[in-house]
């Protein structure tokens, strides 16, 4: 199996997803089911089919969708089985903070000044 995403991959997932995520959830079977789920949110929140303009994109736009497709694919991981965590709240914090950068990701994406910067690249 290869990975199959298109904004980002395995291995951006689990460095998201920390250390102690657990070896279920982190199999590539999961993380590309994950990292299908993230692109598909995107595309869909923001209104705009990313997956099908990503290879004319300009870099740092493409850096923004793989922080957002890692970033929600990481939580599905950590969501998942948190047992491996060294507690619950060490779980939750990453949860937390991978959110908030999830959320800056998107709300950068639905910028109109994004937009044109993303049609003038």
């Amino acid at each position: 199996m290869a990975d199959t995403g298109i904004f980002t991959n395995r291995t951006e997932v689990l460095r998201m997803a920390g250390a102690n995520a657990s070896s279920v959830s982190t199999a590539e079977a999961f993380t590309n089911d994950f990292i299908t789920q993230a692109e598909s949110l995107i595309n869909a929140q923001t209104r705009t089919n990313w997956s099908d303009l990503y290879s004319g994109l300009n870099v740092d736009v493409k850096g923004i969708l793989k922080m957002a497709a890692a970033c929600w694919a990481a939580m599905a991981v950590i969501n998942y089985d948190m047992s491996g965590f060294t507690s619950r709240v060490e779980a939750e914090t990453m949860l937390d903070v991978l959110r908030d950068r999830f959320v800056q990701c998107m709300k950068t994406l639905d910028d109109a000044n994004v937009r044109q910067f993303v049609e003038d690249a």
